[in-house]
């Protein structure tokens, strides 16, 4: 622990879950084995292991949560939350926090070796769904010699595999937290997606997904997807409070390269994107969220119906991108299923991005929340 509360130096561990003899099986009935599962985990487990909470991340998230690796020069995604002291408190708290399948920070995914080709699989890779993500979680579990959680708990993407887990496997969480999060994209939201994968796919430099075979990555296209999601990451407040017209300093008259504050932004955004993500990854990722759309199965919810799961849902005021309707719309399926849950829209003024940062109504009522799932514990 360190003076500011942060964990301090922690690192990635990576483990073997499935292998070619005994592959994961996957929603589709595709097989995919070896999968391999980069994790972190901050805190200790408690000698009856009622004190676990799995955090699931987002689209371009990653098991780094938390604390510093050796020599980096940002924390885990989220710091702010996690830690000492924090409102998720590893002083009390086991977290543990996993690449998920199909991402490119450790986990197996589609720039990953085909064993049966001994190339990259490309878009030969299985196509996904949620489900499968929860799969590899449940394993991870059970790896770590954990039965059930005390807490899951996601935000966006993240969010999503929350619900899934609660709706499949109810009996292996007690309390589930779903942030900013959707139990069906819209058109729109399907539309920003689209309008991501094919600018990937039409860079010349993506070789039919073979990229890495050649030497190259799509970057004018990954860069571009970044650039455009980055835009619905934030409210039209945030972008005209940080950045307004401004004009970037070294513009010297107009033109058509970067004019103003805001497109510096969004290039540097996209750079550095580029260094630290796959655009397979993207591809597989997002495409999992456009058929996420779990109450639309038959008997959706007669599982957690029998074993009902205390959940918390939040949305944000400003959150474009997945708006409060999309979390009423989940509380109203919820409440149908006769769950304990509540619900808090928060004020902030920075979009989608918001459930990422410390906004204090925020994190009070996560701490609040946990609070009283750790006092309540597994019961």
């Amino acid at each position: 622990m360190t003076d500011n509360g942060s964990l301090g130096l922690v690192e990635t561990h990576t483990v073997r879950l499935f292998t070619a003899d005994d592959p994961l099986v996957l929603d589709s009935g595709s097989t995919l084995g070896p999968v391999d599962v980069a994790y972190e985990t901050y805190g200790t487990l408690a000698p009856d292991r009622d004190n676990a909470v799995f955090i699931c991340h987002a689209l371009t998230g990653d098991a780094h949560a938390a604390g510093f690796h050796l020599g980096a020069k940002r924390p885990g995604w989220w710091d702010n939350l996690i830690g000492p002291g924090k409102p998720l408190d590893t002083d009390r708290f086991f977290v543990v926090c996993a690449n998920l399948l199909g991402g490119c920070r450790g986990t197996t995914g589609p720039s990953s070796i085909d064993p049966a080709t001994g190339r990259v699989y490309g878009l030969e890779f299985p196509l996904l769904d949620m489900a499968d993500f929860v799969s590899v979680h449940r394993a991870l579990l059970a790896h770590l010699g954990i039965e059930r959680l005390l807490i899951a708990l996601g935000g966006s993407l993240g969010g999503m595999q929350v619900l899934e887990w609660a709706l499949r496997h109810p009996e292996q969480i007690a309390n589930g937290a779903i942030v900013a999060a959707s139990s069906r994209l819209n058109a729109q939201n399907i539309a920003f997606s689209a309008v991501a994968r094919r600018a990937i796919m039409d860079d010349p430099d993506f070789n039919d997904g073979r990229y890495a075979e050649a030497g190259v990555i799509p970057r004018l296209g990954l860069r571009t997807a970044r650039m455009m999601a980055h835009i619905t990451y934030l409210s039209e407040d945030a972008f005209s409070e940080k950045f307004g017209r401004t004009p970037h300093p070294d513009r010297d008259k107009p033109g058509f390269g970067i004019d103003f504050a805001v497109e510096s932004y969004l290039d540097h955004q996209g750079r550095v994107f580029i260094e630290r993500f796959d655009a397979l990854s993207y591809l597989y990722l997002s495409r999992v969220m456009d058929y996420f759309d779990p109450f639309s199965r038959p008997h959706a919810t007669d599982a957690v119906a029998f074993c009902p799961v205390k959940f918390l849902v939040v949305s944000f005021d400003t959150d474009w991108r997945f708006s409060t309707e999309h979390s009423r719309r989940i509380v109203k399926h919820l409440e149908h299923a006769r769950q304990p849950v509540s619900f808090r829209e928060i004020p902030a003024s920075w979009g989608h991005d918001s459930f990422l940062l410390p906004v204090p109504r925020y994190h009070d009522t996560l701490r609040a929340w946990f609070d009283r799932a750790g006092r309540e514990g597994l019961r």
